[in-house]
């Protein structure tokens, strides 16, 4: 698998129908970005994973794994994690972080999950405490895909990602980023049977999921119809905007 290079780019697009890349997002965070010595932020880090990951890869990184969601981040306080990874409470509208603290902030399919009315002070916050020259990472998820159409039954968010990326674009616009670019790729996503797809997606502490009984009837059917003897599997859609703070 070979990842593409970084090359400018002057206009965003929501979605690329002809994006054929498929790897993990390690892969694409790996091949962009200089994490060795670097203070890192994971916002909206959910489990932490790639936080975890980039603490563990890069020795002499720093990373705070920031969550919003209580009940998430009381886990993550309480599990083991390699010396140079600590967790951190609050949300992307109101990062509890000094200016120009940060070489790099990551948003790993969060972004359209901060309040609609709140975008746009969550990308100041994150220009705010990126240090000159810095990057945000802002990997979102594209509204396509079996496992999306899946997920509409009971939480369609089309509009609230579509409601990201127009943040992000004005964010551009504003000068307050300036656009590196964007690469569009797909994650390869497993889930060994319905079991673990409901413990994962349906039971999400950030999000509650009240799905009515026509509603799991019909996630349950079309679940179904995506088993294998190797499980449900799916690779799902992604975008990522690579962004700088001006200098």
């Amino acid at each position: 698998m070979e990842i593409p290079a970084v090359t400018e780019r002057t206009r965003m697009r929501l979605s690329d129908p002809d994006a054929n890349l498929v790897c993990t997002d390690r892969d694409i965070y790996e091949s962009c970005l200089a994490l060795d010595d670097a203070e890192v932020l994971d916002l909206g880090c959910g489990r932490a994973e790639h936080a975890r990951a980039i603490a563990d890869a890069h020795h002499r990184a720093r990373v705070v794994a920031m969550e919003v969601d209580t009940v998430q981040h009381e886990i993550n306080c309480g599990s083991q994690r390699p010396a140079n990874l600590r967790f951190a409470f609050g949300g992307a509208q109101a990062i509890p972080a000094d200016d120009s603290t940060f070489d790099v902030v990551l948003m790993f399919k969060s972004l359209h999950h901060v309040p609609g009315h709140l975008l746009d002070r969550a990308l100041a916050e994150v220009a705010r405490v990126l240090r000159p020259g810095g990057i945000a990472y802002v990997c979102e998820p594209i509204f396509a895909g079996p496992l999306n159409d899946i997920m509409r039954i009971f939480h369609d968010e089309q509009q609230v990602r579509r409601n990201a990326f127009e943040a992000l674009e004005r964010a551009v616009d504003s000068g307050t980023f300036t656009l590196i670019e964007e690469r569009f790729f797909a994650v390869p996503t497993r889930f060994r049977d319905f079991a673990e797809f409901e413990q994962r997606v349906l039971r999400a502490t950030h999000t509650r999921h009240d799905l009515q009984p026509w509603q799991m009837e019909a996630v349950r059917d079309r679940f179904a119809a995506c088993m294998t003897p190797a499980g449900a599997q799916f690779v799902a859609p992604q975008r990522l905007d690579l962004l700088r703070k001006p200098a």
